[in-house]
């Protein structure tokens, strides 16, 4: 008989066999599975086979994932990654090679600014900016070396949007890709792989997980598409872990009544704080002032614009940030699309590193407030928000 170490090792890795299926996708917490032969691994690790080898590859937690997502998003195919910025990442990656030129909205996620003066400057890649609400800018930016349009649903922090059938109708024309940047909408209010896009990545960390307490992105598109931008995420190693992906699965069975809760009280916030004391404007895609509100009607679920909003506050940087530290229901925080409301200073934090003259370029302010509205009772949201304002600008 085995020894002991052996026999207790050998008995604690039994999977046991469940007769009936479980509620929930269990967490397959494991870095490694056991497998028949050199052959089996060896196509395992190259995808030619169903089944899982090791999880900085594929993972059956992430697998459920990736299904559920591809189903919502209406995709061929998905994967699951550590980040929305490894999903950004891999995506741009994959498309791109040393002189490729990239355009990106003005008004685009800090992330993607970051990856843009690092990452894709040393490889030699060509990034230029251009207002994506507008579709013949967008052409006008495009050269002999332009290879993927980066847009946002809605644009992170302006919630400015780009009519993405649009662009990628003309894109395509001239042989250029298309990646969307879905995060703001998430598959619930915006499909843009159905408006024509090549690829679409959320940050899972958000609206698809909804409660601050995973990170995770996804990268969607055909199957093709997929693996190209897989192969850069495995290789930079930035898969999703188990757990994670078990927790945005969680996220995803309440994302359609979170996302209409959202947008309710966003669209009650916007229409209360319009005109109140501190505050110069609102930009929230909901209402009939903002520049793209047609648009939003006319591409995003039953005309909700999800729960995200800029205050543009009166006095500049100082008012800004003076207005964080006078918030009593929301909460000073970075990231966005949880159950509480979070609110961010993106010259300060996501944006921080733009000069003044770039952020005006982008269409931010100094004293721009980036508020995600969360499930709390608009009424007291309301008080909070226009409170806080108020005092900021004294």
């Amino acid at each position: 008989m085995p020894g002991f170490a052996t026999r207790a090792i050998k008995a604690a890795s039994r999977v046991p066999a469940a007769p009936q299926a479980p509620v929930n996708v269990p967490i397959y917490q494991t870095s490694t599975f056991e497998v028949g032969s050199a052959l089996e691994l060896a196509e395992l690790l190259e995808f030619a086979r169903p089944g899982h080898s090791y999880s900085r590859y594929s993972n059956p937690t992430h697998a459920a994932l990736e299904e559920a997502l591809a189903d919502l998003d209406g995709a061929e195919a998905c994967h699951a990654t550590a980040s929305g910025m490894a999903a950004i990442h891999g995506v741009v990656m994959s498309f791109l090679r040393t002189g490729d030129e990239l355009i990106i909205p003005r008004a685009v996620y800090g992330g993607v600014v970051g990856l843009s003066r690092t990452l894709l400057a040393r490889a030699g890649i060509t990034v230029t900016a251009a207002d994506t609400t507008d579709p013949a800018i967008v052409a006008e930016a495009m050269g002999d070396r332009s290879r993927l349009v980066w847009l946002e649903t809605i644009s992170n922090p302006t919630t400015a949007m780009a009519d993405i059938a649009a662009i990628c109708e003309f894109a395509h024309e001239r042989g250029v890709a298309v990646a969307v940047d879905s995060t703001f909408a998430s598959p619930y209010l915006s499909k843009p792989l159905a408006l024509g896009a090549d690829a679409v990545v959320h940050s899972t960390t958000k609206y698809i997980g909804g409660h601050s307490d995973l990170t995770g992105g996804a990268i969607l598109g055909s199957a093709a598409v997929v693996a190209a931008a897989r192969e850069i995420v495995i290789n930079a190693g930035g898969n999703a872990a188990p757990l994670e992906a078990f927790l945005a699965l969680r996220g995803l069975k309440t994302l359609a009544l979170r996302m209409d809760r959202h947008s309710a009280n966003a669209l009650a916030v916007a229409q209360a704080l319009q005109g109140a004391p501190g505050v110069d404007s609102v930009r929230y895609p909901g209402l009939a002032s903002h520049p793209q509100h047609t648009l939003a009607l006319q591409t995003l679920r039953d005309g909700m614009a999800g729960g995200m909003l800029a205050l543009e506050l009166s006095g500049g940087r100082r008012a800004g940030e003076r207005f964080l530290d006078l918030l009593q229901v929301a909460v000073h925080a970075t990231s966005l699309g949880s159950v509480e409301t979070l609110c961010s200073h993106p010259a300060s934090s996501s944006h921080r590193q733009l000069s003044d003259a770039e952020l005006a370029e982008a269409g931010l302010t100094p004293g721009m407030i980036r508020v995600s509205i969360g499930l709390e009772d608009p009424e007291d949201l309301v008080a909070d928000l226009a409170n806080a304002a108020a005092g900021a600008a004294t």
